[in-house]
């Protein structure tokens, strides 16, 4: 995007974060930190240029390669999910990293994100736009989201961005105890599922019904 296409969105993208957030509230996002975090976060300069006037839009947006950004309600549900009544996410795993937002947004709430991303030219434009925000507490890398990334682990809060049949042991493994994850489970129909790793164990509670691109094995 060019410097002046960038300046001229700038100019109203305050407004139109003002006017998400709202949206977020009726939509019935009650965490203030919340709202906040999806606030300070710039989506335009997520998406590609041609589609820089939807980007406040509370709808999922094309990337390239068969993904999509996010819609804003779904992010905020989800990270809202994770908070609810923590002070912050701690240490944050986050598995198909995409354009690099809704790591943009947990970084926000959380001391580190790690995020990882199968496809490498999307976490090549995840790393870029990390740089455009001087976001320096999101690391990134090219990794398989089955397998997390036990490297870092555990982990305080972990998130996922496609969907899988179930939940991938691997991730379990590395939830901290006293932590929570958010995905969606499901084929055809999806559901949110939150984790929670509790003393008796894990505590897993299906939620809202979702629709997200499928969590694929491998890297490319």
């Amino acid at each position: 995007m060019t410097a002046f296409g960038l300046q001229g969105i700038g100019m109203t993208s305050q407004r139109t974060r003002a006017r998400m957030v709202e949206r977020l509230r009726e939509k019935g996002i009650r965490s203030e930190a919340v709202l906040k975090a999806m606030a300070a976060v710039p989506r335009h300069v997520f998406v590609e240029e041609a589609l820089a006037s939807r980007a406040y839009e509370d709808t999922a947006l094309p990337l390239g390669m068969g993904q999509t950004i996010s819609q804003p309600y779904i992010v905020a549900r989800m990270i809202e999910l994770l908070l609810n009544g923590r002070p912050g996410l701690g240490k944050t795993l986050e598995v198909g990293a995409g354009c690099g937002y809704q790591a943009a947004v947990l970084a926000q709430l959380s001391k580190d994100v790690y995020a990882v991303e199968r496809i490498a030219p999307l976490l090549e434009k995840a790393k870029a736009n990390m740089r455009t925000l001087q976001q320096f507490n999101v690391r990134l890398k090219l990794a398989d989201g089955h397998f997390g990334l036990p490297e870092a682990a555990p982990f305080d809060s972990i998130i996922v961005a496609a969907a899988g049949a179930a939940i991938p042991p691997e991730l379990l493994r590395q939830l901290a105890p006293g932590g929570r994850m958010v995905l969606p489970v499901g084929g055809h129909e999806q559901y949110l599922c939150l984790v929670e790793h509790t003393a008796n164990g894990f505590i897993e509670t299906r939620l809202d019904p979702v629709r997200f691109v499928p969590l694929l094995p491998g890297t490319q």
